[in-house]
């Protein structure tokens, strides 16, 4: 498995020394006034650590946790002030040290809330993506790539709600981009982005072909119209090219 990836935001890189220290991990370090939300959508982060000497820590811990595609991605907030820790909490935080506690604790703070799949679950996951599509996701399929994307979600929403072990995201996966791929023909900007930027966690655990279908491509198509989602914004969303909408890969057998 690729090791985990670490963020650390820090105008002053206070973090220098533990990131030393996590030799076992893919670490990025950040001033928080860079523009972090796609950087932690797309590095598969495992956690985020937060300096609680930058003015702004509140709107760190926020736009972490008030945003669907970021929420879960756990946060360990550091501060040697007492009542400050304790407002990290409420804000999100799922942990609040002072600097002493963090460097002694960091590998087990690490171990203890890092966003790692366990083995046993990647396993099934291999497994599980060997299998056949279901006909309900053959159905959502050709719906798909009939740009019919509103039926496609009843289909592989109604599938994700039966099925049992990690395949099922790869179904969220779809019908999420699929819900953006709508949005977007309707003109709701912010609701295309947000589904766009949502599906980024269930489809980038997936292998490149899972149940015959091609995810990789999938994967590389969705970035791109986010990308250009992006850089046009809601003024120009009616320049937006349509043909970058493009329909799900299945190698039918």
């Amino acid at each position: 498995m690729k090791p985990a990836t670490l963020v650390f935001l820090s105008q002053v890189r206070a973090f220098t020394d533990y990131v030393k220290e996590s030799h076992a991990y893919d670490t990025i370090e950040l001033n928080p006034a860079q523009i972090i939300d796609d950087i932690l959508i797309d590095e598969s982060v495992a956690l985020v650590f937060v300096d609680g000497r930058h003015p702004q820590w509140r709107q760190q811990i926020l736009a972490v946790k008030n945003q669907a595609a970021t929420r879960r991605i756990p946060l360990c907030f550091a501060s040697d002030q007492r009542d400050r820790r304790a407002e990290a909490v409420i804000c999100g935080a799922e942990l609040a040290l002072s600097w002493r506690e963090l460097k002694a604790r960091i590998d087990q703070v690490i171990k203890d809330l890092a966003r790692i799949p366990d083995r046993a679950t990647v396993a099934k996951l291999d497994c599980q993506c060997q299998q056949p599509l279901p006909a309900l996701a053959i159905a959502g399929v050709r719906e798909f790539n009939r740009g019919e994307f509103y039926r496609q979600h009843d289909l592989f929403e109604a599938l994700w709600v039966e099925t049992a072990g990690p395949v099922r995201d790869l179904y969220r996966g779809i019908l999420q981009v699929g819900v953006a791929y709508y949005q977007l023909e309707r003109g709701n900007f912010r609701g295309a982005l947000k589904m766009l930027q949502r599906s980024v966690q269930w489809l980038r655990p997936l292998p490149e072909i899972c149940q015959s279908l091609d995810i990789e491509a999938l994967r590389r198509d969705s970035t791109k119209v986010r990308a250009e989602l992006q850089r046009l914004g809601p003024e120009r969303l009616d320049e937006f090219d349509r043909c970058l909408l493009k329909g799900l890969t299945w190698k039918a057998p």
